[in-house]
């Protein structure tokens, strides 16, 4: 718990906790932040940065500090995050579409038959991330 008796997310036993490795953090933060409502939990010295939104906790650092030998290390020439979607649950995804898309490329809205509504955007590196809701937030 925080000192407001808070839940601390990023300490705390998160839903999911994942680590990006990116080129710039402070970049990504800015992303995260201002395009897609995330909170800073907490920037260590050295430029790892915590945030996090509903739940979910997303781990920044900068690539460049990993062993040329990790296997999570970005290789040139190669995407990043090839394969894998993040999927962020929020409550209201239609506010945060328009949110999101004045400040970056979006998709469209899609109210999908399974019930949720959801839209899609790259982050700064090229992590692909979706962003739902249900659908009746639309």
């Amino acid at each position: 718990m925080s000192e407001r008796g808070e839940r601390d997310t990023e300490t705390s036993r998160p839903d999911l906790r994942v680590e990006l490795f990116v080129a710039d953090v402070a970049r990504s933060t800015a992303f995260y932040r201002d395009v897609l409502g995330f909170a800073v939990l907490r920037a260590a010295p050295g430029g790892y940065t915590s945030i996090g939104r509903d739940g979910a906790v997303l781990g920044l650092n900068a690539a460049a500090q990993l062993p040329e030998s990790h296997p999570a290390r970005p290789r040139p020439g190669h995407p990043v995050g090839l394969g894998v979607e993040l999927v962020v649950v929020v409550e209201d995804v239609a506010a945060l579409h328009a949110q999101a898309s004045q400040r970056a490329e979006v998709s469209a809205l899609v109210a999908q038959p399974w019930g949720l509504t959801d839209f899609r955007v790259s982050d700064p590196d090229g992590y692909y991330v979706r962003i739902t809701g249900p659908s009746g937030s639309r």
